[in-house]
């Protein structure tokens, strides 16, 4: 009995100590998947606070609680099980799959490339307030104006999460159905948390500068003040960054895909265009890095430009629908002018 005991123990210690390991493999490769992941959320960040502007101070939180259930829902409830499925019966479509959402996200950077150079807010596309599912209407408070708010939200989140999965789903393609499940979760739970903390975070951070600013204390309300001041510096800063971490994630992934798909030419170039860098004692790596994101960068950008232009020629691209409005209303000025 007394044996039968200790063999029972040694085995629930062997089973712990698998369990232990498979946890540390899933938080390992959680880990790496989501530092691939992470370009693609800094934009996400920087524009999710406008979905809340003109709604009242003690309505933010609540949206955004919302917004991060939506996020977690899309996720983990749609996504993962489709993702699972992709990965166990037709996994020649991740690939597919992943170039087309490097597709879309070197379209939206050289859209907001493009915003920046001409310094306007808007191109024939989507302005910010687009992006952020109507936030001009949204300062109207009220349940219809906070759930159209929430809604688009939402709507936006499942196209960023779909390509923050499928970028972690390729990183751990060759490992277990469970272990792509699992990274899966935790990748999606980690990235929605950090998000929309960040995004809490900076929504009120205008309230804490305000409650400071109106402090006895000098120092302290000095210190209020500037960081009211401060936060349109932070969102303008985080959209940069944002703008520049989508264009090369995505022209990053279409290099990726290229090769897989047999053209091997590009990344040779690459590497040999990187290789000096790594012979340079101390910073040889970073530097390395630097030149190839740059490359992947570029690349992005001149792909989404070419999306980008084709979008606005064809009659269903927001410049065909300008340009159909502006010649709409031409027709009806010339009609109501006297003959």
């Amino acid at each position: 009995m007394a044996g039968g005991l200790v063999a029972l123990l040694d085995d629930i210690a062997t089973l712990a100590r698998m369990s232990a390991a498979s946890i540390d493999d899933v938080a390992a490769a959680a880990g790496k998947t989501s530092v691939k992941a992470a370009g693609v959320v800094v934009d996400d960040t920087a524009v999710t606070p406008q979905y809340l502007e003109g709604i009242d101070a003690s309505r933010e939180l609540p949206m955004i609680r919302k917004i991060t259930i939506g996020s977690l829902r899309n996720k983990l409830l749609i996504i993962l099980p489709i993702a699972l499925l992709l990965s166990s019966f037709a996994p020649w479509l991740i690939t597919p799959i992943l170039m087309l959402g490097g597709s879309y996200l070197c379209f939206e950077g050289a859209e907001k490339l493009w915003e920046m150079v001409r310094g306007a807010g808007k191109t024939g596309g989507k302005s910010t307030e687009d992006d952020a599912g109507g936030a001009a209407p949204a300062a109207a408070t009220g349940p219809e104006a906070e759930k159209k708010v929430v809604s688009g939200a939402v709507r936006t989140d499942l196209i960023l999460s779909a390509e923050i999965m499928i970028i972690s789903l390729n990183e751990v393609a060759e490992q277990s159905v469970w272990m792509q499940a699992g990274v899966l979760v935790v990748v999606g739970i980690l990235m929605t948390v950090i998000v929309y903390g960040v995004v809490a975070v900076i929504v009120k951070m205008d309230d804490v500068g305000a409650a400071l600013a109106k402090r006895d204390t000098a120092g302290v309300a000095a210190a209020g003040r500037g960081l009211v001041k401060a936060m349109p510096v932070v969102l303008q800063a985080l959209s940069v960054i944002g703008t520049f971490a989508m264009t090369w994630v995505g022209g990053h992934i279409l290099l990726n895909g290229i090769t897989e798909f047999g053209w091997h030419w590009p990344h040779d170039a690459i590497a040999t265009i990187a290789d000096p860098a790594h012979h340079i004692p101390g910073v040889g790596g970073a530097l390395a890095w630097i030149i190839e994101t740059l490359i992947a960068f570029i690349v992005g950008a001149i792909w989404g430009g070419i999306i980008a232009a084709v979008v606005h020629v064809l009659p269903f691209g927001h410049h065909g629908a300008d340009s159909a409005g502006s010649a709409e209303a031409t027709t009806d000025e010339d009609t109501a002018a006297p003959r």
